[in-house]
C-alpha cells in the first residue's frame, strides 16, 4: 500500500518527464541532415588518428604511422611496436621516427573513395572503442574530449552506421537527467523558500517549461557537446544548492569534483558558469562565517582544476593560443565595442528559445516588481526592528533570510554572468553558446510562477492543487504552440532526398566544388558515390591532372553555395569536354546544386 501511495505521488512528475522525452523523440525522427560541425563531431570521434579531411592528403600523418608502424598481425605485436615507438620518442625526441614521419601529401586534390569517407565518420570492427584515437584527434581541435568519446562509444555500438540517433540519443539521455535534476531542484528550492508543499509543483513547472521549449528541442537535435554541457551546469547548481542548504561543503565533495571535471572536459564555456558559481559560493560562505566549509570548498575546486588539466593538458593551448581561443579573448578585450548589439541578439535567442520574447519580458517585469516589493517589506521590517526592539523583529524576520539571499545569488548571478560573457566572447551569434541558460531560465521562471501562484491562492482562496493545474495547463498550451511553430533549425528537412539521390547514382563519381570547407555538410552523400573529388572552383580550373576528369563518361557535379555556377559549367565544358545533361537538384538544403555531366560526342570521336 505504501509503495502504491509513493508511485501515485511521483506519477505526475514521471508523466511530465516522459511526455517531454517523447516529444523530443518525435523531433529526432524528423531530422534528416546535419550542420557541418555535427559531421565534424563524427569525424573527430571516429576517423582513426585523422582529425581533418584534407583533399590533398586523404590519410593523416599519424594515421599512416599507426597503420604502417604500430598495427601488427597480433595484439602482442602491436603492443611491442607501440613500446618501441615510445622508447624511440623518449630517446630521440624530434629525431624519432614518429615525429619525423611524413604523410602522403599530393600537389592537388585527389579522388577519395566512398569507403574512405565511411571510414572517416563511422566505426568498423578494427577501430571500435579506440578512445586513444579520439583523444589524439581532439587535441588538434578547440574542444575537450568527453562528448567525442561518448559519440565514439555510440558509433562503436552501432558499427558502420551514420544516423542522427547516434548523437541525439546522447542529448536525449542528458535531457532526461536535466529534467530529473530540475525536479530535484524544485524540492530543494521549495523547502528553502518556505513552499515545501509546492516542491513537486515547482519541479513539474520547471520540467514543462524547459522540456516543452524550442530550446530543449534545439539542444537535443544539435549533435555537439551542448546538451551534455547544459546537463552538467544544472548538475553543478544542484550540488551547490544541496550543500549550501545542508552546510555540507566540508564533506563528501567527490560528486562536486567529478561534475566540475566532467564539465571542464566537455566544453570550455563551462568555466563561465563554474567560476562565477564558485565565486558567489565562496563569497556567501565567507559572509556567513562558514570558514571551514570555505577552505575545504576552495581546496576541492582547485583539486578539480588540477585533475582536469592533468587529464587534458592541451586545454591551456586551446584557451590561450588556439585560433578559436585567441578569437574569444580578443572579443573580450574589445570591451564595449558592438557589445550592445550582441547582447540584444543573444537576449532575443534566449527569449525565443525559452517561452518567447513577450512572455519572458512580462516575467522579468513581474520578477523586478516582486523583488522591489520584497525589498520594501524588508526595509519596513528593519524600521520596526529599530523602533520596537528585537522581539518583534524576531517575529517578522525569518531565520533563513540570509540563507535565502545566498541561494538567490547562486541561482541568478552565475546565469547573468554567463550570459554577459557568452554574449561578448562567442564567435557566432547562434543559440548553441547559450544553451546551458535554457534550463536555468526555466527554473527561475518556474520559481517566479510558483511564488505568484502562492500569492494568488492567498488572495483568491484557491487551493494549491487548483493553482498548480492552472499553471501547468497554461504552460503546456503556450509551449505546445511554440513547439508546433518550431523554426526547423538542425532538422535539415529535405536532405534525405539529396542523400537518396546519391544512392541512386552510387555508381558514378562526384566532383564537389566548394568554398571554404563546406564539403563537410555533404559527407553522407560522399559515402554513396563511387569516389569524390573535392575542389575549389580555382582548383578545378587550374587542375593539371586533366585526364582523370576528362576520361569520365558521366559524373555528378555538386556545386556548393557561394560558388559561381556558370564558371564551373564553363570549365567542365571547355577544359574537360563534359556537358550538363540534367539538373538533378536545383536547390538543396544547404544551397547545393547538382548536375549530371556527360561526355560530349565530339570528345568521344576524338578518343
Amino acid at each position: 500500500m505504501m509503495e502504491s501511495s509513493r508511485w501515485k505521488k511521483i506519477l505526475p512528475e514521471l508523466l511530465a518527464v516522459i511526455l517531454c522525452l517523447g516529444i523530443m523523440c518525435v523531433g529526432i525522427s524528423l531530422k534528416e541532415g546535419y550542420h557541418m560541425d555535427e559531421l565534424l563531431s563524427f569525424e573527430l570521434a571516429n576517423a582513426r588518428y585523422n582529425p581533418w579531411i584534407v583533399p590533398t592528403q586523404p590519410e593523416g600523418r599519424l594515421a599512416k604511422f599507426v597503420r604502417e608502424e604500430i598495427q601488427g598481425d597480433s595484439f602482442p605485436e602491436t603492443v611491442s611496436n607501440l613500446t618501441d615507438t615510445v622508447k624511440d620518442v623518449l630517446q630521440n625526441r624530434g629525431n624519432s621516427k614518429l615525429l619525423s614521419y611524413k604523410a602522403d601529401v599530393y600537389e592537388e586534390p585527389v579522388w577519395i573513395s566512398a569507403e574512405q569517407f565511411r571510414d572517416y565518420v563511422t566505426v568498423d570492427g578494427d577501430d571500435a572503442f579506440d578512445y586513444l584515437s579520439v583523444y589524439f584527434n581532439v587535441k588538434d581541435d578547440n574542444h575537450p574530449p568527453v562528448h567525442f568519446m561518448l559519440l565514439h562509444t555510440m558509433s562503436s555500438l552501432f558499427g558502420g552506421t551514420l544516423s542522427p540517433w547516434l548523437g541525439c540519443f546522447i542529448n536525449l539521455v542528458c535531457l532526461g537527467i536535466t529534467l530529473w535534476l530540475l525536479l530535484r531542484l524544485g524540492r530543494q528550492l521549495a523547502d528553502i523558500f518556505f513552499m515545501r508543499e509546492r516542491g513537486r509543483q515547482l519541479g513539474i513547472l520547471a520540467v514543462l517549461l524547459y522540456g516543452f521549449s524550442t530550446g530543449a528541442l534545439a539542444t537535443v537535435l544539435l549533435i555537439r557537446m551542448y546538451g551534455l554541457l547544459s546537463c552538467l551546469c544544472v548538475a553543478l547548481l544542484s550540488v551547490h544548492v544541496e550543500k549550501w542548504k545542508d552546510h555540507g561543503f566540508d564533506r563528501k565533495n567527490k560528486g562536486l569534483i567529478a561534475v566540475t571535471v566532467l564539465g571542464f572536459l566537455t566544453q570550455y564555456f563551462f568555466l563561465f558558469y563554474c567560476i562565477l558559481l564558485a565565486a558567489v559560493t565562496a563569497a556567501g560562505l565567507l559572509c556567513g562565517k562558514r570558514t571551514r566549509e570555505l577552505w575545504i570548498y576552495i581546496r576541492s575546486m582547485i583539486l578539480a582544476a588540477v585533475i582536469g588539466l592533468l587529464l587534458f593538458p592541451f586545454a591551456v593551448a586551446d584557451v590561450f593560443s588556439s585560433g578559436r581561443g585567441t578569437e574569444a579573448l580578443d572579443n573580450l578585450a574589445s570591451g564595449f565595442s558592438g557589445y550592445g548589439a550582441r547582447l540584444l541578439s543573444f537576449g532575443n535567442i534566449v527569449a525565443d528559445r525559452t517561452v518567447g520574447g513577450p512572455l519572458l519580458a512580462a516575467a522579468c517585469l513581474a520578477g523586478v516588481v516582486l523583488a522591489v516589493t520584497a525589498g520594501w517589506h524588508k526595509y519596513q521590517e528593519y524600521r520596526e526592528y529599530r523602533r520596537d526592539g528585537a522581539e518583534k523583529a524576531g517575529q517578522n524576520v525569518g531565520p533563513n533570510e540570509g540563507s535565502n539571499a545566498g541561494i538567490l545569488s547562486l541561482l541568478i548571478v552565475p546565469v547573468i554572468g554567463y550570459f554577459l560573457l557568452a554574449s561578448r566572447m562567442s564567435p557566432y551569434l547562434v543559440d548553441r553558446y547559450v544553451m546551458p541558460l535554457f534550463p536555468l531560465a526555466a527554473l527561475l521562471l518556474a520559481l517566479l510562477l510558483c511564488y505568484l501562484g502562492k500569492k494568488l491562492s492567498e488572495v483568491c482562496g484557491w487551493t494549491e492543487r487548483a493553482t498548480g493545474i492552472c499553471l501547468i495547463v497554461w504552460i503546456v498550451a503556450v509551449q505546445g504552440l511554440r513547439l508546433a511553430g518550431y523554426d526547423g533549425e538542425y532538422l535539415y528537412r529535405g536532405y534525405g532526398q539529396q542523400e537518396q539521390l546519391a544512392e541512386e547514382y552510387a555508381l558514378l563519381p562526384c566532383i564537389c566544388v566548394y568554398a571554404g570547407v563546406g564539403y563537410y555538410e555533404n559527407l553522407p552523400e560522399f559515402m554513396h558515390y563511387d569516389s569524390t573529388l573535392l575542389v575549389t572552383a580555382e582548383e578545378l580550373a587550374d587542375r593539371k591532372d586533366v585526364a582523370s576528369v576528362q576520361s569520365l563518361d558521366r559524373v555528378a557535379v555538386l556545386i556548393k553555395a557561394g560558388v559561381e555556377e556558370s564558371s564551373v559549367i564553363s570549365v567542365m565544358q571547355e577544359k574537360y569536354g563534359l556537358e550538363p545533361e540534367e539538373v538533378l537538384l536545383s536547390e538543396g538544403v544547404h544551397g547545393d546544386k547538382i548536375y549530371l555531366f556527360v561526355k560530349t560526342s565530339e570528345n568521344v570521336k576524338r578518343e
